[in-house]
C-alpha cells in the first residue's frame, strides 16, 4: 500500500545468484560484507508523456530492470561509492559536505541527490557513513528511468542506514524534489512508480495529492520495449527543461487571457482547474488564445505586461536565460490532448470492450504523433523504430505497392522492410504491433509497443532483423535492446536471512 514503508524481505543468497555475486564483489572491494541490499526498478510509461510536470496523470508500470545497491553502514562519516560497471569510476565524499555538480551529471551525483534529499528531510546533523556497491541493469539514457531509479535507491539506502522510516508516497515526493538538485525539472512520475509499483498491474499516477490506482492491462497483448540506441541524458541537455519552461509560459499566457492570477499559476493543469472546464474545452481555448508561430521573449512580455528584466529574473530559470523563442501553442496542445488520452486509456482498460486492444493501440499511435509533431521530442531513429514496430499494420501495403516503382531501396529502413515483406502473403504482414510510441523523455531512448501475445516471437524476430541487424552498432547491443516486459514490483530492501 502507498502508506506503507517499502518492504524489507529476508532472502537466502544461495537462491539469488545476482545478490550472491554482488556480495562477493562487495567483500573484495571493501573487505567486509554488506548489511543489507536495496533495489529500485526502472519504468516504462505506457502513455502520458511530458505531462506529469504539468500536473496531469500518467500511466506507467515498473519493469524488471533495476538499480541494486549493496550497503554497509560505517562509523566514519564518509560515503564510498563503487559500481560493478568499471566504466563508472569510484567516488567518495563526506556525508556532511554533499556537493552536486549540475554541469557534469555523472552517476554518483544521482546517488548524492537521494542522499541529500533524505538528510535534509530529517535534518540529520550526524548522518551515517556508508560503503555502497551498485549494480544496474537499466540501459542508461534509454528513457527507462535509470537516473531516477538511482536517486530512489539512494534515498531508500540512506533512509535504512540512518534507521528512519517513511511511507512510499513520502519517499517518492522527497526523491522527486531531490532529483532537481542535478537540474532536472521532473514532475514525479519516475519516482512515484519506482516506489508505488505492484507486480501484475500498471498504475495511474495522479498528483497533488500523489496517489496511485491499479490499471489492469488487457489480456491477449504483451508490451515490448525497443531501444533506439540513441542516448539522451536529460540533465546534460537543454531540450527537456526548455519544454518545462514553455509549458509554464503557456500556463501564464492562458491564465492572463482568462483573467486569472497568472503570476501564481505554474502548471497547465492549474488553468483547467481554475476555469472548471474539460480537457476538450481547454484545447479550444488553446486554439483561441495561442498562435502556432513561436513566441519571442519580447512578445511574451507584451502579452503579460511585464519587462524583459522581470521575465528573466522572475519567470525564466537560470539555464533558460539564453533561449530566445518559445513554442507555446504546440506544447499546450500536446499536454491537454495527451492528458485526455491517458484518461481514455484507463477507461478502456477498466471497461474492457471487445475491441479494447485496437482502441488502446490507436491511443498509443496518436500519442507518438503528438510527441513527434507538437512536442518535438522524437528523433529520426525513434520514428523509424515506431514505423518498423507498426509495419505489419500500415506500412506493408504501401511498401508492396511501392516496391516495384523503386530501382533500389532508398534507405536502411526500406531495405530492412523489403526483406521482411517479399510478397502480399498475409503471413508476411501480420507481425506488427497494435500500437507503438516513444516512451520516456524522448530525443532518443526507447519505444513501447503493444503486441498480440500470439505474435510476440515473430514480432521480436522481425524487428530485430529490420532495425538492429541493419546497423553494426545496434547489432552489438541488441540482446539488451529488445525485450517483452510485464508490470513489476516497486522498491524494496533485502536482508540476508
Amino acid at each position: 500500500m502507498a502508506g506503507d514503508s517499502p518492504s524489507a524481505l529476508p532472502v537466502q543468497l544461495v537462491e539469488q545468484p545476482r545478490l550472491q555475486k554482488l556480495k562477493e564483489m562487495f567483500i573484495s572491494k571493501f573487505g567486509s560484507a554488506p548489511k543489507f541490499y536495496a533495489r529500485a526498478p526502472g519504468r516504462v510509461n505506457l502513455i502520458g508523456e511530458h505531462i506529469d510536470y504539468c500536473g496531469y496523470a500518467v500511466l506507467p508500470m515498473a519493469i524488471e530492470q533495476d538499480i541494486l545497491i549493496a550497503v554497509e553502514p560505517v562509523q566514519t562519516q564518509v560515503v564510498q561509492l563503487a559500481n560493478t560497471n568499471s566504466s563508472y569510476l569510484d567516488f567518495s565524499t563526506s556525508v556532511n559536505n554533499i556537493q552536486i555538480n549540475k554541469t557534469k551529471p555523472q552517476w554518483h551525483n544521482y546517488f548524492l541527490c537521494g542522499l541529500k534529499g533524505i538528510q535534509e528531510h530529517f535534518g540529520l546533523n550526524n548522518p551515517t557513513g556508508m560503503n555502497c556497491l551498485l549494480d544496474g541493469t537499466i540501459p542508461p539514457s534509454s528513457g527507462l528511468s535509470s537516473s531516477s531509479a538511482l536517486v530512489c535507491c539512494a534515498g531508500l539506502v540512506t533512509l535504512r542506514a540512518n534507521g528512519k522510516t517513511l511511507s512510499k508516497v513520502e519517499l517518492a515526493e522527497i526523491c522527486t524534489k531531490s532529483e532537481r538538485y542535478i537540474g532536472t525539472e521532473g514532475g514525479g512520475m519516475d519516482q512515484s512508480i519506482s516506489f508505488l509499483a505492484e507486480e501484475g498491474t500498471a498504475k495511474l499516477i495522479e498528483f497533488s495529492p500523489l496517489r496511485a490506482t491499479d490499471v489492469r492491462l488487457p489480456s491477449g497483448a504483451t508490451f515490448v520495449i525497443a531501444n533506439s540506441c540513441v542516448e539522451m541524458n536529460k540533465a546534460a541537455t537543454s531540450h527537456y527543461n526548455i519544454r518545462v519552461m514553455e509549458c509554464r509560459l503557456a500556463t501564464k499566457l492562458l491564465s492572463k487571457s482568462k483573467g486569472l492570477e497568472w503570476r501564481k499559476m505554474l502548471r497547465l493543469h492549474d488553468v483547467q482547474t481554475k476555469l472548471g472546464v474539460s480537457l476538450e474545452e481547454m484545447l479550444t481555448i488553446v486554439e483561441e488564445v495561442l498562435h502556432p508561430e513561436p513566441y519571442s521573449a519580447e512578445e511574451i512580455c507584451k502579452c503579460l505586461g511585464i519587462s524583459l528584466e522581470e521575465l528573466h529574473s522572475q519567470i525564466l530559470s537560470q539555464n533558460m536565460q539564453d533561449v530566445s523563442t518559445f513554442k507555446l501553442y504546440q506544447r499546450a496542445k500536446h499536454v491537454y490532448s495527451e492528458a485526455a488520452r491517458v484518461l481514455e486509456f484507463q477507461k478502456i482498460c477498466c471497461e474492457a470492450p471487445a475491441n479494447a486492444l485496437q482502441l488502446l493501440g490507436e491511443l498509443m499511435k496518436q500519442s507518438h504523433i503528438s510527441c513527434r509533431e507538437m512536442y518535438e521530442c522524437s528523433c529520426p531513429e525513434l520514428d523509424r523504430l515506431v514505423d518498423i514496430c507498426l509495419a505489419g499494420e500500415f506500412l506493408c501495403a504501401w511498401l508492396v505497392e511501392t516496391h516495384q516503382k523503386l530501382e533500389k531501396p532508398q534507405s536502411n529502413l526500406l531495405h530492412g522492410l523489403f526483406l521482411l515483406f517479399p510478397s502480399r502473403d498475409q503471413e508476411h504482414r501480420q507481425f506488427g504491433a497494435i500500437g507503438s510510441r516513444l516512451t520516456g523523455a524522448g530525443w532518443g531512448g526507447c519505444t513501447v509497443s503493444m503486441v498480440p501475445t500470439d505474435k510476440l516471437n515473430t514480432f521480436l524476430k522481425n524487428v530485430k532483423k529490420a532495425y538492429y541487424q541493419t546497423d553494426g552498432q545496434r547489432l552489438a547491443v541488441d540482446n539488451n535492446s529488445l525485450f517483452a516486459t510485464k508490470p513489476g514490483r516497486g522498491a524494496l530492501v533485502f536482508a540476508e536471512a
